[in-house]
This record gives C-alpha cells, structure tokens and sequence, in this order.
C-alpha cells in the first residue's frame, strides 16, 4: 500500500490538470530544490501555506538543481525522495517537478494567486512577479525565521569529516 501523500505528488500537466479542475483558492505557489529538508524549509513553507487555501510547491528536477552551480555532487537527495518529504507535510498540498532554469513556464499554466519566494528574492526583479502580477496575482517574500541552509549544512558535515 502506498503512503498517503503520494498522491500529493503530481507530474507538471496532471498538477495543471488538478488546478483547472477547481483546488480551493487562494492558490499559493513556491518553488526550490529543497535538497536536505531543514527548519527552515518546513517553516517558510507553512507561511507560506498560511497565505492561501492551496500550497502548491515546484522542486528543480535534478538536471535543473545541477544547473544552480551548488557542486557536482548536488542535489544530494534525488528529486523523487525530495517530492516525497515535502509532500508529506500537512502544510503542501501538491508537489510537482520543473525541469527550466526558472518555473515560469509552470507559473503561466498554474496562474497562482501568490508566489512566494524566501526573504533573500527582491521580488521586483523577479520576471515570475511581473507575470503573475499580469493576472492580478501578487508576490511576496517571506523572511527566513531560522537561517539554515543546506549549502552550509554540507559544508559542515565536509568539514567535520576531516
């Protein structure tokens, strides 16, 4: 038997697909590689999911997070493993794949309410703000309550491993 939340966890045109057929609105939508869940994670994605009826959260594909430029051995978690904890958070209602640079083209065919982004985005210059503001939707960017990061938790564990 499967777990529960993976019904959660949806390709990118069977999440559109869900969306138009009617998700309780406002439609919140973020997005990240979410490598190695922390506090941090999980608290900006529930304030996130305070802002709307419906959270929505994009992960890079593992091809995509590669092109972030955070080391060759990265993402350390495979997108599928990745999906499956964020899915399984009270807080995530789906979770879906992007395999671009930016999840614009995802945005365009979701057309969320709001996007958020973490406190370290300047929103303004964002081209995802701008198209989901051409719909009447908003962005915001949440501050970081616990400053965690995976990058330097791998640093971490590198350095205590010499």
């Amino acid at each position: 038997m499967p777990a529960r939340f993976e019904s959660k966890i949806l390709q990118p045109d069977d999440c559109v697909r869900a969306v138009e057929r009617g998700v309780p609105r406002p439609l919140v939508f973020t997005n990240g590689v979410f490598d190695i869940l922390h506090r941090g994670h999980v608290t900006y994605l529930d304030a996130a999911a305070q802002r709307g009826a419906t959270l929505v959260v994009a992960i890079n594909t593992d091809a995509s997070a590669r092109r972030l430029g955070k080391g060759p051995d990265r993402p350390l978690n495979g997108q599928a493993d990745r999906a499956a904890l964020l899915a399984a958070l009270a807080c995530v209602d789906l979770v879906t794949f992007f395999d671009d640079d930016t999840p614009e083209r995802l945005i365009a065919r979701l057309r969320p309410d709001l996007i958020v982004k973490g406190g370290d985005y300047d929103m303004e210059r964002l081209p995802e703000t701008a198209l989901v503001r051409s719909w009447g939707g908003d962005a915001v960017a949440i501050d970081f309550e616990h400053d965690r990061s995976t990058t330097s938790l791998v640093k971490r564990i590198r350095a205590s491993g010499n």
